[in-house]
């Protein structure tokens, strides 16, 4: 597989080299050493799915430090437009985001480093995203930013009324979050990564 850096650093996207023939093909979605060698450990300890119609925005979602949680973000039916947001306070890259197309044809996925946020928009029905998470679900632990945040200003691009739950239509701008000390800063999530020493 072939590992490249996005714009928001601690996130990259991951491209299976596949291997095909008459009957279809084969790819290695994920490989623990593929992801070390570009300084980030990760061993999943949960599996989500979500299945959404053409048009469904879901995000932006992340997790609160602590507890903390990577993922491993993958499109194995169907195709979304993913979104990954920096969401840590005082990075270079604060607030900023990259977008990739993952679907099941091309088997792409994207890693996403703790303390960025997550989102995408469904562009076909059906569209099956799996989520190898590298922590269980804690209650009370969610951290959800709007999608529709005007300084984010994302690029959702529906074709028509976006369908959004009430719970993400509601949560919080960045800036309310920050207010509220619900964002992790920067120098938090490098030394959760093994980049800075701790204490």
């Amino acid at each position: 597989m072939e590992i490249t850096p996005l714009k928001v650093p601690d996130s990259f996207l991951i491209e299976p080299r596949q291997l095909r023939d008459e009957r279809g093909c084969f790819y290695e979605s994920f490989k623990h050493e593929a992801l070390a060698e570009v300084g980030h450990r990760f061993t999943p300890a949960q599996v989500n799915h979500s299945v959404s119609r053409r048009g469904v925005v879901r995000g932006i979602h992340g997790v609160l430090i602590p507890p903390a949680q990577a993922k491993v973000v993958g499109c194995p039916r169907g195709a979304v437009r993913d979104f990954v947001v920096d969401l840590r306070v005082g990075s270079p890259t604060f607030g900023h985001y990259d977008t990739s197309v993952l679907d099941g044809e091309s088997g792409r996925s994207v890693f996403i480093a703790e303390g960025l946020g997550h989102g995408f928009v469904a562009l076909t029905d059906d569209a099956c995203v799996s989520y190898l998470c590298s922590t269980a679900y804690v209650p009370g632990t969610q951290l959800d930013i709007n999608p529709f945040d005007p300084a984010l200003a994302l690029p959702w691009d529906t074709d028509g009324q976006p369908i959004v739950s009430p719970k993400d239509a509601s949560a919080p701008t960045v800036e309310e979050a920050l207010r509220d000390g619900l964002l992790a800063s920067y120098e938090e999530c490098l030394a959760l990564y093994g980049q800075l020493p701790v204490g």
